[in-house]
């Protein structure tokens, strides 16, 4: 994930790369907003840059290796934990390694996606997914594992305002002392949900709704539209890409 293929947060990337630059890397890290601000792909981005040691902004500089892995999120020291539930596939104890599948074709297909649907992704849209503590066993056993290239591992755990409290109290201690080498990235769209335990610990970063001028610029150039029209979608959008593509949707219907 190149952070050129960002939308806006020119902010948020300057301050992160500079702080991974300069050795100033946070073990734990909140990003507090909306899917449509584009909070899970600089999470990705981020993780990128710190795994494979690239440089000067941008995850292009490092081992060619290590950043081709993270095209189809395959970097076996990048960890990611959600909100799941039971399916007709897995019918008990539900975690997130059952679902990598799913989720690397979620991301690939709209890393703005919103929870529901993350929730229509796996079909179950009418159950209350979830990071239990059957989560946190395995996000616990995952990370006590050396660094398959010996460098950063990073667990991103996506919509942690999600997280059961007893998962929650289970990673305390973890995100409070992690191993060696260890980042926890957790994204949360209402921070008061998070214990304040662990958002104690973290650094924290909010992402503003995106700019009109960013979202039009996305529209143009991902999605062929017309400049025009591109710009009446993104003020009609307020700041969300991912309504802004939903809009986009609407109207190509």
């Amino acid at each position: 994930m190149l952070f050129s293929n960002i939308i806006g947060q020119e902010f948020i990337k300057k301050h992160l790369t500079t702080s991974a630059d300069r050795g100033r890397v946070a073990h734990a890290n909140l990003f507090v907003g909306s899917s449509g601000s584009g909070v899970l792909p600089m999470a990705v981005a981020y993780a990128q840059y710190i795994i494979c040691g690239n440089a000067n902004g941008e995850n292009n500089g490092g081992a060619s290796s290590c950043n081709i892995k993270f095209d189809h999120l395959s970097h076996p020291d990048l960890h990611f934990a959600y909100p799941v539930a039971t399916t007709e596939d897995v019918k008990k104890h539900p975690v997130s390694s059952h679902f990598s599948r799913e989720w690397r074709s979620f991301f690939e297909e709209n890393p703005h996606a919103n929870l529901y649907e993350w929730h229509q992704h796996l079909g179950i849209e009418k159950k209350q997914g979830q990071i239990g503590v059957d989560e946190a066993q395995e996000i616990v056993k995952s990370l006590s594992l050396k660094a398959y290239e010996g460098g950063f591992k990073v667990m991103i755990i996506w919509m942690a305002d999600k997280m059961h409290n007893a998962a929650s109290n289970k990673l305390l201690k973890l995100i409070e002392e992690p191993p060696n080498k260890t980042i926890f990235i957790l994204i949360a769209e209402n921070e008061d949900q998070i214990i304040d335990t662990i958002k104690s610990r973290c650094q924290v970063l909010h992402f503003p709704r995106l700019g009109e001028a960013a979202i039009q610029e996305a529209l143009v150039n991902n999605k062929d539209c017309d400049s025009v029209f591109a710009k009446k979608i993104a003020h009609q959008s307020h700041g969300d890409y991912n309504l802004a593509l939903h809009l986009l949707k609407q109207d190509g219907e």
